[in-house]
């Protein structure tokens, strides 16, 4: 069994993170600030780190002390970031910025792990092209928003650095219990509304939260290092087809509303200035209307099924079932 430090404990992939490793018994270091919920990570056996990722000093000094306790992490999972902010320079700030200072805090005390691995996403690539065809390692990436490009930054420094060997993982929509975004979605559809913006033949991947915890701890017991993945369930899907699923799960019928994208695109510019007056954050903002009006967000995750021995378990329709039985049990829908 490894000792594993996860950042980003405390949300939502990293607390799925957390009771993975603990299932596998390894021993885990939950890395959390001081202000951060512990709502999921009420085992006994968590030991948490508290850590200022926005400060290399202090990490450095942080990973002497443990390292002088006879604490070695053989794997470090960077799962920290954030895709929500009141300024988009905070995205590079933080996906990025963050991900430099923690590397290099572990190479300066001399803590490199066997592998460090780093959780970006599909919106570091952007979406693919316009003939529907899968987007590919090999495809020019293009973030079409500022939270993608700041996951490509750090893929780009991942890759150009020999401080440790890593490993990247790109997961495509993410969804699951405790999942907030998507549960909008959800909410929705329970609420007899369907909505799509300019055409609801958009493609989509996903893959739920549990599959995504699985391959990075499969990961682990691998030799392949410094290499990238798509992750998704192995399936596209036109959100017409994840609102049928949701339907037919939730037993609802639908009021079928196609708002047309310039109407879209005027309400949202309205919407994120009023928010930057504010100070405050809004996801009806530029960026989301650039993921909205992308058609292709499909992506080939073969290699890392072959590589990884690695087999989805969660088909949408039954990951959607999964995590709607979660949302009713605790009184979100």
């Amino acid at each position: 069994m490894a000792n594993v430090l996860i950042t980003g404990a405390s949300g939502f992939i990293g607390s799925f993170l957390v009771e993975k490793g603990l299932e596998l018994g390894h021993t885990i270091y939950a890395a959390i600030r001081q202000s951060s919920s512990k709502k999921y990570l009420q085992d006994k056996r968590i030991n948490f780190v508290y850590v200022q990722l926005d400060n290399t000093e202090s990490l450095t000094q942080q990973w002497k002390q443990l390292k002088a306790e006879g604490i070695h992490f053989d794997y470090v999972v960077h799962n920290a970031g954030v895709t929500k902010v009141r300024d988009n320079d905070e995205f590079d700030q933080v996906n990025n910025g963050y991900t430099q200072n923690l590397m290099n805090s572990l190479a300066q005390a001399e803590m490199q792990p066997k592998k460090f691995i780093f959780v970006s996403s599909l919106a570091a690539y952007g979406p693919g092209k316009d003939n529907f065809q899968p987007i590919k390692d090999a495809d020019i990436p293009c973030p079409v928003t500022h939270y993608g490009k700041s996951k490509l930054k750090a893929e780009n420094f991942l890759k150009e650095q020999d401080l440790m060997p890593y490993l990247i993982f790109r997961p495509t929509g993410v969804y699951g219990p405790r999942e907030t975004d998507y549960y909008t979605f959800f909410k929705s559809i329970n609420n007899h509304i369907e909505v799509y913006i300019g055409s609801s033949s958009q493609l989509l991947s996903f893959i739920h939260v549990f599959d995504l915890v699985d391959v990075i701890f499969k990961s682990m017991n691998s030799e392949i290092v410094n290499k990238a993945y798509f992750v998704t369930d192995g399936n596209s899907y036109t959100t017409q087809q994840f609102a049928q699923i949701t339907k037919q799960l939730l037993q609802k019928r639908t009021v079928r509303i196609v708002i047309p994208a310039f109407i879209v695109k005027c309400v949202f510019a309205v919407t994120e200035r009023w928010a930057r007056f504010r100070n405050q954050i809004t996801v009806l903002n530029k960026d989301k209307y650039n993921e909205l009006i992308s058609e292709n967000w499909s992506c080939n995750s073969t290699q890392t099924m072959i590589d990884f021995n690695f087999k989805p378990e969660y088909t949408l329709k039954k990951g959607v079932k999964v995590t709607l039985d979660w949302y009713k049990k605790n009184k979100w829908l």
